[in-house]
C-alpha cells in the first residue's frame, strides 16, 4: 500500500508541474521503489523496465530521471568514476544520508548519522552562508575487501 501512497505523491507533484506520470514514468518509478535499498544506473533501470515494457527507450529513462531528480522524487548520486546512480529520495535523505563507498568492489554503504551540525553552523556563520543541506562520502575498503587483500 505504501507504493501506492508513493505513486500517488509523485502523479501529484508532476501534476503540480503540468507533466503527467505517463506509464513509462510510472515504470521506472515503480523499479525505484521495487528497489528502494539499492543504488541503481541509469543502465540499470533500463534494463529492469524492459522486462516489463520492452518498448522503453534509455533515452526515456534518462529524460524520466533527470525530470524526477529535478522535482526531488529521487536523488542522484554521482560517485566520480563509479558513475552516477539514483535513489528516491525521502525525508531520510534530507541532510542526514551518506555513503561508504567500497574502492574494492564498489559497494556503497548508507549511514544515517549527521556529525556535522556544529561544523555546518561555524561555516554558515562565518561565510553569511545559508546551508540547506550537505553530502557526505567516504571512500575505503569494506570488510570483504580488507579481508581479501590483507589475506
Amino acid at each position: 500500500m505504501l507504493e501506492q501512497s508513493v505513486v500517488e505523491e509523485v502523479r501529484d507533484i508532476l501534476k503540480e508541474r503540468e507533466f503527467r506520470l505517463t506509464p513509462q514514468r510510472e515504470a521506472i518509478l515503480k523499479i525505484l521503489l521495487e528497489h528502494k535499498e539499492t543504488h541503481l544506473t541509469a543502465e540499470d533501470i533500463y534494463q529492469m523496465s524492459r522486462e516489463k515494457n520492452p518498448e522503453i527507450g534509455l533515452a526515456t529513462v534518462y529524460r524520466t530521471l533527470d525530470l524526477f531528480a529535478g522535482l526531488g522524487v529521487l536523488s542522484r548520486l554521482d560517485f566520480g568514476e563509479g558513475g552516477r546512480k539514483y535513489e528516491l529520495a525521502g525525508e531520510r535523505e534530507k541532510h542526514y544520508h551518506h555513503h561508504l563507498l567500497c574502492l574494492g568492489c564498489g559497494d556503497i554503504i548508507e549511514f544515517n548519522e549527521d556529525l556535522l551540525e556544529e561544523l555546518e553552523g561555524r561555516i554558515a556563520a562565518s561565510k553569511d552562508f545559508k546551508i540547506v543541506d550537505h553530502s557526505l562520502r567516504f571512500f575505503g575498503f569494506c570488510q570483504a575487501c580488507r579481508d581479501k587483500h590483507e589475506s
